[in-house]
């Protein structure tokens, strides 16, 4: 069982090491560890293990006796439907959460960037471990303002919808989402929630969630298992009177050149996200 608090710490450096990651160019070094631990005040497995995510997410490099070292970027591939948007229908099966961490605490400047609030400002921090028909499926870091969750309790987040709870209670309706999925592995500590082998295949979605005021609800990144996991996307690829205006480069999936008018992609999606 995992200690109270350790997955929030968990989290802290691994948000603090982003932090580092995104005021840096490719190839541009960050501190040791030893210098890391020394700064946060953490243990050399903590640091190492949010260390390792990055590294497996492709965020970090790190070479042997030189250091750990800013990846190359990777290439964005946007999915855009015919009106700016995407139709994501509930994913498949009998969903449930199991609580590992639930608390209050400040936002930090990374988090509350994304969120647009200070660094010192309260949100709520919840871990969860999301099941299908009672098996895990995926672990969920999810980050809220706290005076948009008001009232919200552990047994709703575990069997309730949040998105309710924030629209009965709070008057609060969300209204769209930016993802980003991207391909990684499961660390030792996430690959053992998920009852997995270490290093398997696994999905990282990173979403940031705003009202019909375009104002942020929630941010969350979560990890989701890659033999149990997939993304299905329907794509129009039908000629458009717009196609003339369309951005040059090539449609996910289809080698560039074999559409000569470069028309626009519509596209739905299935399984990507389930009721809070």
């Amino acid at each position: 069982m995992t200690a109270p608090g350790a997955i929030l710490k968990r989290e802290r450096v691994r948000s603090v090491i982003l932090e580092l990651i995104e005021a840096r160019t490719a190839g541009e070094p960050i501190p040791s560890e030893r210098s890391l631990c020394a700064e946060l005040g953490v243990s050399r497995p903590t640091l190492r293990a949010a260390v390792d995510e990055l590294v497996a997410a492709g965020r970090l490099v790190r070479e042997h006796g030189r250091g750990m070292f800013v990846a190359p970027a990777k290439i964005t591939q946007e999915l855009v439907g015919g009106r700016q948007e995407m139709r994501v229908p509930l994913a498949q099966g009998s969903w449930s959460s199991r609580l590992l961490e639930f608390t209050r605490c400040p936002a930090g400047a990374r988090i509350g960037r994304k969120l647009r609030m200070s660094p010192a400002a309260e949100i709520v921090y919840v871990a969860r471990l999301r099941l299908v028909d009672g098996d895990p499926m995926a672990i969920e870091h999810l980050h809220i303002p706290a005076h948009r969750a008001q009232g919200l309790s552990a047994q709703e987040l575990e069997s309730g919808d949040l998105y309710e709870h924030l629209r009965e209670h709070h008057g609060v309706h969300v209204h769209e989402a930016v993802q980003v999925i991207e391909p990684t592995v499961a660390t030792r500590y996430e690959a053992e929630l998920l009852d997995l082998p270490e290093l398997s295949p696994a999905l990282l979605f990173d979403r940031l969630t705003t009202d019909t005021d375009g104002r942020p609800v929630e941010y969350v990144h979560s990890l989701y298992r890659g033999d149990r996991y997939r993304i299905v996307s329907r794509l129009s690829l039908a000629p458009s009177p717009s196609s003339s205006d369309a951005p040059d480069g090539h449609h996910p999936g289809i080698p560039p050149g074999d559409f000569t008018n470069r028309d626009p992609v519509s596209a739905s999606t299935v399984g990507v996200v389930q009721d809070r």
